[in-house]
């Protein structure tokens, strides 16, 4: 089931929105505000910037209750995105060994990578109280944000 509402237009608007500002935190933080208005059924999104000094993800902007501040590389969902380069869909966070539960809420999770010249430049990460929230097509449409989000990013 499909419980987004980003589509081509959307996209555009959110590529309008991130080109006139130089600010990464003003870039990463209209971009998690969008987003959280555009998808229905989550209840937490936020950016996770990757510190290649400690090896770790720090809290980015977000919206919804209070998060992990660090997450190590390899470390639940997002430290796994991170590690293998490659998104994940997860549709019982419950399921998967190794979950970092900020809220307990939380039933899904979609992160997905942000890389620029092959380099991790962290992770958006969607979190939905509802199991299997994130659709193949949601993935999708969101792998698509995200190309736009990390073309404004300037690391």
């Amino acid at each position: 089931m499909i419980y987004m509402s980003i589509d081509s237009i959307t996209l555009e608007q959110l590529k309008a929105l991130l080109s006139e500002h130089d600010s990464t935190v003003s870039n990463l933080s209209n971009a998690v505000a969008f987003l959280n208005q555009n998808l229905s059924n989550i209840n937490w999104i936020g950016f996770y910037s990757f510190n290649y000094q400690t090896n770790q993800l720090d809290l980015g902007p977000f919206q919804g209750k209070v998060a992990c501040v660090h997450i190590k590389n390899g470390e639940g969902v997002c430290g796994t995105a991170t590690a293998k380069k490659e998104i994940q869909n997860i549709s019982d966070v419950k399921k998967f060994h190794g979950h970092i539960a900020c809220d307990e809420n939380s039933k899904s999770e979609l992160v997905t990578p942000l890389i620029k010249d092959s380099k991790v430049l962290g992770v958006l990460d969607i979190d939905s109280p509802i199991t299997n929230r994130f659709s193949d097509v949601d993935q999708l449409k969101i792998k698509k944000a995200v190309q736009i989000i990390t073309q404004v990013i300037d690391k």
